[in-house]
């Protein structure tokens, strides 16, 4: 699902102009230093990045929690001090969009300190939690090829906000 999302969000960045890298293009990663978080900060990284964006589903206990959430690096001196002011302004541009364009619940931008993919991060970084797949309803949603084409039609105008091609 977070799959399909990113393929089409590529299409539709690369239609613009864009160039896109992507960590994984099929099940596999394959990043060349591992297959983790760190490794996918370090990958942006060497490509000088406008903006490396993660696309995710959230999950819960509480199944009836719904709606897409962006999740961007807390300021942390030494880590994140960077980067922080940038990620925060490209997970407003891109949340606000996603919302509009899937007409889901705005949960809002939350700052978090402890993901390494931030805290390795040397570029604008964001994470974009497209839905709760443990609510039924929208774990039916994001499953669907139009939705997820809504989702990738977001993702593109609020880093078209953000960073020009």
């Amino acid at each position: 699902m977070a799959l399909a999302i990113a393929l089409r969000a590529r299409r539709l960045l690369l239609a613009r102009g864009y160039r896109v890298a992507m960590t994984r293009t099929g099940a596999t990663i394959r990043i060349g230093d591992g297959n983790g978080n760190v490794a996918r900060a370090r990958f942006c990284n060497r490509r000088h990045a406008a903006l490396m964006v993660r696309i995710h589903a959230d999950g819960s206990t509480d199944r009836s929690l719904h709606g897409v959430s962006t999740l961007v690096p807390a300021w942390h001196r030494g880590w994140t001090d960077d980067i922080y002011a940038r990620s925060l302004s490209a997970g407003r541009s891109v949340q606000k969009a996603v919302a509009g364009a899937t007409g889901a619940s705005d949960r809002g931008i939350v700052r978090r300190s402890d993901l390494t993919g931030f805290n390795w991060a040397d570029v604008p970084a964001i994470l974009v939690e497209t839905g709760f797949l443990s609510n039924p309803a929208e774990a039916r949603r994001l499953h669907t090829p139009s939705y997820q084409e809504r989702v990738a039609r977001g993702l593109v105008r609020g880093v078209a906000t953000f960073v020009a091609p």
